[in-house]
């Protein structure tokens, strides 16, 4: 796809976005979570100093939440997941349910999505793992670990759909 076509297509999200405000998901909690500090990105969607066969089903409408927000962009078949400052979140096709297989070099371009501590509570099928290799909380989605894409820099950008395995998140 040419840059043009990029840029525009990020210009109707963006657009959009700001126009929709973005629509939260899920508002039940279902567990607690712990705090954690790493070289990953928090929950504001910012760094902190410390073939899409894995996307979850299409099965849940927007409701209020501090973790997750819906966007909408027909370049990625209608609704994705975002944090709540609407940057892109993503999963990786080389993980497993509950299990990040995202280390070293691939969480320089792809930061995990931690929990900073600020939420108490999760929303029905929002959970966390903590990571083996630097013991961050990080965020999932039905079990899928979720993780920002480095070449995002605005609210609405997707620029890592299909990007060395990785896939925008889909609710």
């Amino acid at each position: 796809m040419s840059k043009n076509v990029i840029g525009g297509v990020v210009a109707i999200v963006v657009v959009a976005g700001l126009a929709g405000g973005g629509y939260a998901l899920f508002s039940s909690p279902s567990k607690a979570k712990t705090n954690s500090s790493n070289n990953s990105y928090n929950s504001s969607g910012y760094g902190t100093n410390s073939s899409s066969s894995h996307q979850p089903a299409n099965t849940a409408s927007p409701v209020n939440n501090s973790v997750l927000i819906t966007k909408t962009n027909s370049n990625v078949g209608g609704q994705y997941l975002a944090s709540p400052n609407g940057i892109t979140l993503y999963t990786y096709s080389s993980d497993t349910s509950n299990t990040s297989n995202c280390t070293g070099a691939c969480l320089s371009i792809w930061p995990a999505y931690v929990d900073s501590g600020s939420t108490t509570d999760l929303p029905a099928n929002v959970g966390t793992i903590k990571r083996t290799d630097n013991g961050a909380i990080q965020y999932t989605y039905k079990g899928f670990p979720l993780y920002f894409y480095i070449g995002d820099k605005a609210p609405g950008q997707i620029n890592g759909n299909g990007v060395q395995g990785f896939y925008v998140a889909k609710p």
